[in-house]
């Protein structure tokens, strides 16, 4: 199911890409000879009236639009004036930048329906604060309720995290503005340094010592997986865990701790089961983290909880609202890749951040398993993502190709066709650079 969520979303996006390519094309008088999904020999394909071949082909990481160009092939006389080569550096510069653009227009719109649909999240109130963490010394405590961030509301944990994580990587002042049990403000600050910049993977509220509030959750077995530890030990569904090693279990949590912090290790339960109360030995698994830390697991899940209505905020926007709302999104996640590619090569953020297709499918799938909401949203994010990279000023990109026709606008005439073909070639390996990284920082993960 990753791989076939990983499929659509990869697709979908390269065809609305592709697409804005195509349309502008069409528009300024050029010849589309192909548009292909996917890269390699066509398994499916038909041919419209303009001559347009339409393409899909197995291997799904991207897609073209194949236009007529002298410089590809030699081109009729009869249909020199539809080759791409020929048209005016505006207009190329039109058909380059379409491709990001209909990315962006994708996201406004995806997030056009969810603002509009409505939008729902976990109320931002504290479950725990560390000891002596940035948000306990800004005096933060048990119970409050983020109300905004540097004035910027925050009605959920979403949003509360995507104000944070723009400050990844500086050195920076926050205000927070706090609201306790009683219904009482307060305005506190945060002091960060160097914030979380040798982090791998960051976690803003983590970087800060806040834990979110959680549910009381007790320590009853929901369903045991085949093959576990927990199976291999007789631990069956429904079954309260009430003690380990003689030390009586809080709730799940606690359970969890216990079993985390002791792979190979043999662990004596006390179980109650129908009224009755067993004991048994359970030794968990062990599974290796990014981090390269050990723990244990034993293949048993928790009883779903209720979540209770308040601890939920839903919020509905209208037609317009809904469009000034997903304008100001994609704006500030355009805005928000630029500011993390940036810190990257400053060095304020680790390149451990950056993620490849392998990421890519895991998020997709793990999108798709929270609702159609989370994977909507997922889909605009990486088609901004896509948009903004594309527009980047290196060969071999859209942006690339855009600053070469900007340059033949200033001089009158073109680059050199030697100067292109360096710049090509460095294109090439930059990105070929990159895509190593992000390829190792996947597997790395996995």
């Amino acid at each position: 199911m990753t791989l076939l969520y990983f499929i659509i979303a990869i697709s979908l996006l390269v065809v609305i890409h592709e697409f804005g390519h195509f349309w502008v094309a069409r528009r300024c008088g050029v010849q589309v000879l192909r548009f292909s999904v996917g890269f390699g020999k066509p398994f499916w394909s038909f041919t419209d009236k303009h001559g347009t071949e339409f393409a899909v082909a197995p291997i799904p990481l991207g897609g073209y639009v194949k236009m007529l160009d002298e410089r590809e092939a030699p081109v009729p006389e009869h249909l020199l004036d539809q080759a791409f080569n020929r048209k005016s550096p505006w207009a190329r510069i039109a058909i380059a930048s379409a491709g990001p653009i209909a990315n962006f227009i994708f996201a406004l719109l995806a997030y056009w329906l969810l603002f509009v649909s409505g939008t729902s999240g976990f109320v931002p109130v504290v479950g725990t604060v560390a000891d002596d963490s940035v948000a306990a010394v800004a005096g933060v405590r048990s119970g409050d309720e983020i109300v905004a961030v540097n004035d910027h509301e925050t009605t959920t944990w979403q949003e509360v995290s995507w104000q944070l994580v723009g400050f990844l990587g500086e050195d920076a002042d926050i205000r927070m503005t706090l609201k306790s049990a009683d219904g009482t403000q307060r305005s506190t600050r945060l002091q960060l340094n160097n914030w979380l910049t040798d982090q791998e993977v960051p976690d803003p509220l983590a970087g800060l010592g806040i834990e979110p509030r959680r549910l009381d959750i007790p320590a009853v077995v929901g369903e045991v997986q085949p093959g576990g530890a927990a199976a291999a030990a007789g631990i069956q569904p429904g079954d309260h865990v009430v003690a380990i090693n003689g030390s009586a279990v809080a709730d799940w949590y606690d359970w969890v701790e216990h079993v985390r912090a002791a792979p190979g290790k043999a662990l004596q339960l006390t179980l109650k089961r129908n009224d009755a109360l067993l004991d048994m030995t359970l030794t968990p698994g062990s599974k290796t983290l990014d981090d390269g830390s050990v723990i244990g697991f034993v293949g048993a899940g928790v009883v779903a909880p209720e979540i209770p209505s308040d601890w939920v905020r839903t919020s509905h926007a209208g037609v317009v609202q809904g469009l000034l709302l997903s304008v100001n999104k994609t704006i500030d996640l355009v805005v928000f890749t630029l500011d993390s590619l940036w810190k990257m090569l400053l060095g304020d953020v680790s390149v451990k951040n950056l993620s490849g297709p392998i990421t890519i499918a895991k998020v997709a799938g793990d999108s798709a398993s929270g609702g159609l909401e989370a994977f909507i949203g997922f889909l605009a994010l990486l088609s901004i993502s896509l948009g903004v990279l594309n527009l980047l000023p290196v060969p071999m990109l859209d942006g690339g190709h855009i600053l070469f026709y900007l340059v033949e606008v200033i001089r009158g005439r073109p680059l050199p066709e030697r100067v292109q073909i360096i710049a090509v070639q460095f294109g090439l390996f930059l990105l070929l650079s990159l895509m190593l990284v992000a390829f190792y920082n996947d597997i790395s993960r996995l």
